[in-house]
């Protein structure tokens, strides 16, 4: 489909568009660095979230559009963001609040490769993806029976670590499943991969066909980084066990020597991409590597976020990496803002669309 088709406004000011989102998980920095481009606006929010967004929080919302759940997402929503010039910039509450079939079926304008989703969300697809990509990758047991080491359980969807726990013998993974998780057998289990935790915020844009390493964070999970303040016999006398569930996010700077294998990993997991989706358009814009790194500096991939991520977050005004390529604060929601704006000067909108 060309810019030009009837479909798409033909307007090449980008006041004459509107960037909206769901009001949750990268939001704030999403609309924010959409105003800073010249976009006007958009939140839709939960009733009783609105005051984060409009004037009485952090003033980065033009309009919002209020609704009861996200849950009523309707066509009559839709034809209110089509009459708008309205393009919808997904993140991760986004994917889990609507889900890929109904994502599929928008008819707003969309940022980013719909069908990536499928690929994200299944997590055979998923891994595929990434061997494809040749990335390092830790083990995955099929069958709970095979667990002969340290394992991590991850239940599906972006729920931000919930639920998450560690076994290191099938008797044990039985025992926490059967307890706290009787219901859900919609899961995961990966080797445990002793290491830090980083999480490498990558953007690749089709307008200048170029990829970008915009960040790095790591997670501050509950109650994984504070039960160490606590002695082991301690632990083991009150019986607290370890989950994962995420609160918050912290930046960090990675040794300048990984910057290159960080590169190459992005730059795989875009090709590959190409390849594995019909329209060939592949990933693009925001993406996030969710990695590994081990004392021996090997680095094993665990997730592909084919989306902004909330480890972004912490970067409203910049990274120090955007901060070398840019002279004004780059967020990576700006960037978003940035390749839209580009698009529509360069009549190539139906390039950035999924």
């Amino acid at each position: 489909m060309a810019a030009t088709d009837s479909t798409l406004p033909a307007s090449k000011d980008p006041k004459d568009f509107v960037i909206a989102t769901i009001g949750s998980h990268s939001a704030l920095q999403i609309l924010k660095g959409a105003k800073d481009e010249g976009f006007k606006t958009l939140a839709i929010c939960k009733k009783g979230t609105e005051r984060v967004y409009d004037e009485r929080g952090y003033n980065v919302a033009d309009e919002i559009i209020s609704v009861d759940s996200f849950s009523d997402w309707n066509e009559e929503l839709e034809q209110e963001l089509i009459k708008r010039n309205a393009i919808i910039i997904p993140h991760g509450s986004f994917i889990a609040y609507m889900g890929h079939d109904r994502v599929q079926a928008m008819k707003s304008m969309y940022y980013g490769t719909k069908e990536i989703l499928e690929w994200e969300s299944d997590r055979t697809m998923e891994r595929q993806w990434m061997e494809k990509s040749g990335l390092q990758l830790p083990r995955v047991f099929k069958d709970p029976e095979e667990i002969d080491k340290p394992v991590i359980v991850k239940f599906h969807g972006a729920g931000g670590g919930f639920g998450y726990f560690v076994a290191k013998s099938p008797e044990q993974f039985w025992e926490v499943k059967n307890k706290k998780h009787p219901d859900n057998n919609d899961y995961a289990i990966q080797e445990y991969i002793v290491g830090v935790p980083v999480y490498a915020h990558f953007f690749q844009s089709p307008i200048t066909g170029e990829i970008e390493i915009m960040s790095f964070d790591k997670r501050y999970e509950s109650n994984a980084d504070s039960i160490g303040r606590i002695k082991a016999e301690d632990q083991l006398a009150a019986n607290i066990h370890t989950s994962y569930t995420i609160v918050g996010n912290i930046p960090i700077v990675v040794r300048e020597s990984l910057l290159p294998k960080f590169f190459e990993m992005g730059e795989s997991v875009v090709k590959v991409s190409k390849d594995i989706t019909k329209n060939g358009k592949g990933l693009f814009g925001p993406f996030c590597l969710e990695c590994i790194v081990t004392r021996k500096l090997e680095i094993f991939c665990f997730e592909i976020s084919a989306r902004i991520v909330a480890g972004t977050n912490p970067f409203v005004e910049g990274s120090p990496y955007t901060a070398l390529k840019y002279d004004v604060p780059m967020s990576t929601g700006r960037r978003v803002a940035l390749d839209i704006k580009q698009a529509i000067a360069g009549d190539r909108l139906a390039d950035i669309l999924g």
